[in-house]
């Protein structure tokens, strides 16, 4: 015989397991809700994070660039300017000692040329301007012609300078005339030396000093042709010497040379 079934309790525990599984699934829904929203606020703040970072560090690079680009056209510009300024000075500068310097030079071969161009050049070794025993070499003085035989055989001491064959002969340099038939003198005429200097040695020491008085600004080039010749005509006449434009022992002596 089957047992009874009481339909009541049954039907109790029916409703009640309905009602738990109501309540598990309520309580599921409700967990999975709470659940989605962390898992969605810690995603959209995962998601805000990078982007406030991507933001901040595109910003942040950016104003970098802008600093770092504006410190760099500030460093360039300083740069430039200081080149600009240093080359416009530098060129300023330049032509004001262009111009000054020009100024002085003219200044001087004027002056040089105007206190020489009053005085001729004197070679006429009779004139008065030879008076006196210290140019008694110049007033004695004539060309002499010889061979060359004659001139080694007469003379201890012969050189080649500037052209043309000189002797030596008691502290004076003179033209040793027919020693080369194709010889050439720019002065004829003694020329004073001291230490032994050869005649174009001691040429050059009167240019230098001439030039540094402010008498000569020709070639230092140790002949005694016509610009050489007036600057010493010049700086004898200032200093009161006879105007002999000659290199003689009381020029070089004013000259403070020999």
């Amino acid at each position: 015989m089957a047992p009874r079934v009481n339909r009541s309790a049954v039907v109790n525990q029916d409703t009640r397991m309905r009602a738990f599984r109501q309540r598990n699934f309520s309580s599921n829904r409700d967990f999975r809700a709470r659940t989605n929203v962390a898992v969605d606020r810690n995603r959209n703040f995962a998601v805000n994070r990078t982007r406030n970072f991507d933001v901040n560090r595109d910003r942040t690079a950016a104003e970098f660039r802008a600093r770092n680009g504006l410190a760099i056209n500030r460093e360039r510009n300083v740069a430039i300017n200081r080149t600009r300024n240093f080359d416009f000075n530098r060129d300023r500068n330049t032509a004001e000692f262009r111009a000054r310097n020009g100024l002085a030079v003219n200044r001087e071969r004027n002056f040089a040329f105007n206190r020489r161009s009053n005085f001729a050049i004197n070679n006429n070794f009779q004139s008065d301007a030879f008076r006196g025993q210290q140019y008694a070499v110049f007033r004695n003085y004539h060309r002499e012609w010889h061979d060359r035989g004659w001139w080694r055989s007469h003379c201890d001491r012969i050189i080649f300078v500037s052209g043309g064959w000189y002797y030596w002969n008691a502290g004076y340099w003179f033209p040793a005339w027919g020693y080369d038939p194709y010889a050439y003198y720019a002065y004829d005429g003694p020329i004073y030396a001291y230490n032994g200097l050869t005649p174009d040695q001691v040429i050059v020491d009167v240019q230098l000093q001439l030039q540094r008085a402010g008498y000569y600004d020709g070639p230092v080039d140790g002949i005694l042709g016509p610009m050489t010749q007036e600057a010493i005509a010049a700086f004898q006449a200032d200093n009161g010497l006879a105007v002999t434009a000659a290199i003689d022992e009381p020029t070089l002596a004013t000259l403070g040379i020999a």
